[in-house]
C-alpha cells in the first residue's frame, strides 16, 4: 500500500499550530479565524428540522484533517465525537463515515491508506488541493488514487450533490434507515472552501432530514460537490470543546461512540 501523503502547497503556519494573529474564536463564539482557518457556524430551521452548519475557508487542505478513535484503526475501536475531537485539539469537527462497522470500502486518510477492499459504491474523496470529488471504487484502486493526489476518502454515502446537482431522489434512503433521521454531511463550494452540516432528529423539537432534503439544503448553500456521511444516532458537531447540536441515541440525548472524525 502507498504510504507517502500527497504534496500540498506551501503555507505560512504548520497545520498542527496555527498562527492566531486575526482574531480566533472563544467560548460561546459562532466563528474562528486565524492566518490560515476561517470558519463560521449558522443554524438553520428546514423541514422542521434543526440544521448546523460549518462554513470552512482554508489556506490548505492540509488543515481539513481526520482522526481514528483511540488514534487507533480497528475495527471495534470507537470513541465519542467529542473526545476524539479533544484529543486532536479540534476546533471543529463532525462524526466521519463509521468505517469500522463496514467490511469493505476505502479508507484513506490523511493520504495513508488504511483499507483497499472496494465494495463497488462511490467513493468521496478530497484531494490535496483542496478540490472535493466523488470516484467509484470500480474505476480506481486506493493507491491509484493516493497517486491522483487524495488526501481523504469517506466510502459511507451516497453522494448528495454533485456538479452542483442534486443526484438523490425522494425516495433514496440509506440502508433501511427512516426516512426522516438525524444526518451528517460534508460538502465543497469552491477549493478550499468547504461547507460541513449536521441536522438534529428523532425528537419532538427536530422530525430530521430525508437524504433527499439534506442533498436539497446543501444545494442550497452552493455546494459543488457534497457526500452523505453516518447519520442517525452518530451525527454530532463539536465547537471549541462543546457539542453545539443534540445527538440523539437510543431515544435520547447523548453521542454515540463511533470509529472516526472529519475536522479542523
Amino acid at each position: 500500500m502507498n504510504r507517502t501523503s500527497p504534496s500540498f502547497p506551501s503555507s505560512s503556519a504548520n497545520a498542527d499550530s496555527s498562527s492566531s494573529s486575526a482574531a480566533a474564536s472563544s467560548a460561546g463564539s459562532t466563528s474562528y479565524r486565524d492566518d490560515n482557518v476561517s470558519i463560521t457556524l449558522n443554524t438553520y430551521r428546514v423541514n422542521d428540522t434543526t440544521v448546523y452548519v460549518a462554513d470552512v475557508t482554508l489556506s490548505s487542505a492540509q488543515y481539513l484533517k481526520t482522526a481514528f478513535a483511540n488514534d487507533t484503526y480497528g475495527k471495534n475501536v470507537t470513541a465519542t465525537t467529542s473526545s476524539i475531537a479533544q484529543a486532536n485539539n479540534a476546533i471543529l469537527a463532525i462524526n466521519g463515515d463509521y468505517y469500522g462497522v463496514q467490511e469493505k470500502g476505502y479508507v484513506i486518510r490523511n493520504g495513508v491508506v488504511y483499507r483497499d477492499t472496494a465494495k463497488g459504491a462511490d467513493v468521496l474523496c478530497v484531494y490535496a488541493d483542496g478540490s472535493m470529488e466523488v470516484v467509484s471504487d470500480r474505476e480506481y484502486t486506493a493507491d491509484e488514487l493516493v497517486l491522483k493526489g487524495v488526501w481523504q476518502s469517506f466510502s459511507f454515502g451516497p453522494a448528495l450533490v454533485e456538479n452542483g446537482s442534486v443526484t438523490v431522489g425522494v425516495n433514496t434512503e440509506v440502508g433501511r434507515g427512516m426516512v426522516s433521521n438525524p444526518r451528517t454531511a460534508i460538502g465543497m463550494i469552491d477549493k478550499n472552501h468547504f461547507i460541513f452540516v449536521v441536522s438534529d432528529g428523532r425528537t419532538s423539537e427536530s422530525a430530521g432530514l430525508s437524504i433527499y432534503e439534506l442533498a436539497s439544503f446543501m444545494q442550497s448553500l452552493g455546494v459543488q460537490t457534497a457526500y452523505n456521511l453516518d447519520g442517525g444516532g452518530s451525527s454530532t458537531m463539536v465547537f471549541n470543546g462543546q457539542v453545539i447540536n443534540k445527538p440523539t441515541t437510543t431515544g435520547r440525548i447523548s453521542e454515540r461512540s463511533v470509529s472516526d472524525i472529519v475536522y479542523i
